[in-house]
């Protein structure tokens, strides 16, 4: 199963906390997946450029959180859409950009598989902040029998029993931010 860490600046202050950071969840984790999520500042590019070069070393799939200017100008592998971004997959996918957009009903996964998305992730499975009722394993199983893209579970996954959990659905992998934190 393979593993996807997205960022969230509240586990980092500034470059050098960012580029700590990077290090010791890559040395820890090895995800093959990783996502420079930042929803809070303004000018991204100091941030992205630390996080490509970071991810690139350590031979990680480097995506962005729905800025597709930003993963050409620092050579990402991808961009990881929001639910309200299906408009803007095929302008990623006509730059060769590994394209996830997230989902949260089984029309919105069928949508993003028919408009050429790469992979969605699915949310939330369990319960997580903020994110309204988890949709439970039962709900990704349905949705990963539907797809012929990857599908990544998201939400509440913070300990090895939920991916072992997951893991049951056969969905591609799992996508986390607190997770990698730990």
């Amino acid at each position: 199963m393979k593993s996807y860490f997205i960022t969230d600046p509240k586990y980092y202050d500034d470059l050098n906390s960012l580029q700590s950071f990077l290090h010791k969840v890559y040395r820890k984790y090895n995800p093959d997946f990783s996502c420079f999520r930042d929803k809070v500042s303004k000018d991204l590019s100091p941030q992205t450029e630390i996080f490509a070069k970071i991810t690139k070393q350590y031979n990680i799939k480097s995506l962005i959180n729905s800025n597709i200017s930003l993963a050409q100008k620092y050579n990402l592998d991808g961009v990881h859409l929001t639910s309200k971004d299906f408009d803007k997959i095929q302008e990623a996918k006509k730059l060769n950009l590994f394209t996830i957009i997230s989902t949260h009903t089984s029309h919105e996964a069928l949508m993003a598989q028919n408009l050429g998305a790469d992979a969605i992730t699915f949310s939330p499975i369990f319960a997580t902040p903020n994110k309204g009722e988890p949709k439970g394993i039962e709900k990704l199983k349905k949705i990963v029998d539907k797809l012929d893209i990857k599908c990544f579970a998201l939400g509440g996954i913070i300990d090895k029993n939920q991916i072992e959990i997951c893991k049951t659905s056969n969905c591609y992998g799992f996508a986390s931010i607190r997770y990698f934190t730990k």
